[in-house]
């Protein structure tokens, strides 16, 4: 079996990056794509804060001119206007919330499904060093947080924006003097939250990072949780996710800590500006240079600029929390597979013949480019022939099925199908020609008809269970509760091993490709389901290349021809009888399972 290699950690931060806003502008493309709601939006949020605005206006004119007596029915008429704009300011107010936030959502279903669809296309080198969880906690928590910057936070910042910027016009339009004076404080304001605001980023990006790898932690538990109560490790996994919890937490407080202060600071410095202001302005009212209608109308232009300056102190913090998240995400979108399409595919023939070949391999895992797995290895198998590879666990076995299926690139030499080299040929069609029973079957939380129907999607339920009963399932499938649409469990907990195995068999067999690579694929079978496979396997052999990688013998006893692998080399090929009279590895590998000899026995032993 092949051994993992580490691959670099998606989660580790880089030494040199970027506090910036900068990783926000790559959601862009995913806004821009629904104009219509960003037009309604700026719409909506262009009629609430010409609502809002308008309001000091009526405040000044009532103060200036309602409580004359020689006008006494302005007042109603003031107060009338005032309430037609409090409906507008309404109706403009829900408008921009539904908007906005219909937005936000539509944004992060999109950002969602382009990351998992990009994950998908990432090779094997990349997964071999990434935790599952920590992949996970990107696309859900990091995407939520960013749900809020591009949805509530969103809509209170453009509010907030406009009706600062807004108040800041009509300031000056009340009072160029008094607004003069606000204009000097403004740096004062402005410098301490862009100091702040780099803190919070940094500390959030960290908070991320270690909710990241508590979540980590807690898949690979949860996947293993019966392996944990086996061993009696449940306090011992429970400490450890406790930890990461913790540091989780006081990560996160940190980060509210750094809000914290950056709010306590806007604040203070926002309103200390105002009353700075409002005091030079009553000054101006007893000396008689401007009315109270007029102080009045600024002081709540002032007022607006204020709350709106506060609030976005607060949206600020929240946006560079989602700036860390976006940058997060913005990682894994940026890597780029190992392996890849080449820019100008060729085509394998049509319908593909199986003809598999390894000229001249060598091949060493990213990870550990030290270690060679396979050293000149070359091996031609021929369309149709029923190849067994055999050999010490870590011979490299695994790894020529992973090189014929392009997840790994060899360092030299090269793998081909019908005569055209891999990595010429795009990775659906080289796959597409290659069928996979894994030592250890992938099965998901689906029915057991969807879980084989993975094998060729818009297969009919017909030939879905015609590829059961050749694998030797439907016996067992039949028997399920709901039968074929029966739901089998993360992982296929609720099957046996035996039982999943021949789950990934249908699922081979119903892909019906040119070439079937079994690893191990009946390790897990008791004597009478391996038999009835076997049988399977042999009436399905006749129009296609079968590759075999097998400990137990008995197995391969049927190949047309056995290669045995030794430290990544090929050391012997040839028949049963053949290799047994050579009295080499596999003569050796025989007299431990089949006794002196090398001769079959019903009770086989398992080697390595």
């Amino acid at each position: 079996m092949a051994r993992r290699r580490a691959a670099a950690d998606p989660g580790v931060e880089p030494a040199s990056r970027s506090r910036s806003m900068r990783p926000l502008g790559s959601l862009a493309p995913f806004a821009l794509a629904h104009k219509g709601r960003i037009i309604g939006a700026f719409v909506a949020l262009a009629v609430a804060s010409a609502a809002t605005l308008a309001i000091p206006v009526a405040v000044r004119r009532v103060v200036d001119f309602g409580f004359s007596s020689e006008h006494p029915g302005l007042v109603d008429q003031y107060f009338g206007v005032m309430l037609a704009v409090a409906g507008v300011l309404a109706l403009a107010s829900a408008s921009r919330y539904w908007f906005v936030t219909t937005l936000g959502e539509r944004v992060v279903a999109d950002v969602r499904t382009a990351v998992f669809a990009h994950l998908t296309k990432l090779s094997p080198a990349f997964y071999d060093g990434a935790r599952s969880g920590e992949i996970v906690s990107r696309l859900t928590a990091d995407t939520t947080q960013i749900k809020s910057a591009f949805g509530v936070t969103a809509s209170q910042a453009l509010r907030n924006l406009f009706l600062f910027l807004g108040a800041a016009v009509m300031m000056v339009v009340t009072s160029p003097k008094l607004s003069a004076l606000v204009l000097v404080a403004i740096p004062l304001i402005v410098l301490p939250l862009a100091a702040f605001g780099r803190s919070v980023r940094r500390r959030s990006r960290q908070a991320q990072d270690t909710l990241a790898d508590a979540s980590a932690l807690a898949a690979e538990a949860v996947g293993s949780m019966r392996g944990v109560q086996a061993f009696n490790a449940e306090r011992g996994v429970v400490d450890r996710f406790a930890t990461a919890v913790e540091s989780a937490y006081q990560a996160a407080q940190s980060s509210i800590t750094a809000r914290a202060g950056l709010t306590a600071v806007a604040i203070f410095l926002v309103f200390a500006s105002v009353i700075g202001v409002l005091w030079y302005g009553a000054t101006g009212v007893l000396s008689g240079a401007m009315t109270p209608g007029t102080l009045s109308q600024f002081v709540l232009y002032a007022v607006f600029a204020a709350a709106a300056i506060g609030e976005l102190s607060n949206v600020w913090g929240e946006v560079s929390q989602a700036a860390g998240s976006a940058e997060r995400l913005g990682e894994l979108l940026r890597t780029e597979p190992a392996v890849a399409d080449p820019p100008a595919p060729l085509r394998l023939p049509d319908p593909a013949r199986g003809a598999l070949a390894f000229e001249d391999v060598r091949f060493a895992y990213p990870g550990e480019p030290q270690t060679t797995i396979l050293d000149d290895v070359n091996l031609i198998v021929a369309p149709g022939e029923t190849v067994a590879i055999v050999g010490p666990s870590g011979a490299g076995k695994s790894t020529l099925f992973h090189l014929a299926l392009r997840f790994y690139d060899p360092q030299s030499g090269r793998v081909t199908v019908d005569g055209v080299d891999v990595r010429q040929v795009a990775l659906e069609d080289v796959r597409g020609a290659i069928a996979l029973v894994p030592q250890d079957p992938v099965i998901f939380a689906w029915s057991a008809r969807e879980n084989i129907r993975l094998g060729r999607a818009g297969a009919s339920d017909a030939e879905v269970e015609a590829a059961a009963r050749l694998a030797g399932a439907d016996r067992f499938v039949a028997n399920l509760p709901q039968g074929y649409d029966t739901l089998i469990g993360e992982r296929g907990v609720t099957l046996s091993g035996g039982q999943r195995q021949r789950i990934a068999l249908a699922r081979a067999l119903l892909k019906d490709a040119a070439v079937l690579l079994l690893d191990e694929a009946t390790s897990a079978l008791d004597a009478e389901s391996e038999t009835l496979v076997q049988e399977a396997l042999t009436s399905t052999r006749a129009d296609r290349t079968t590759l075999v990688i097998a400990h137990r013998l008995a197995t391969v006893l049927a190949a047309d021809r056995i290669v045995v692998l030794d430290g990544g080399r090929i050391v012997e090929q040839g028949t049963h009888a053949e290799l047994v009279g050579r009295r080499g590895l596999y003569a050796r590998l025989a007299e431990l399972q089949f006794g002196q000899g090398g001769a079959p026995r019903r009770a086989a032993a398992v080697a390595g």
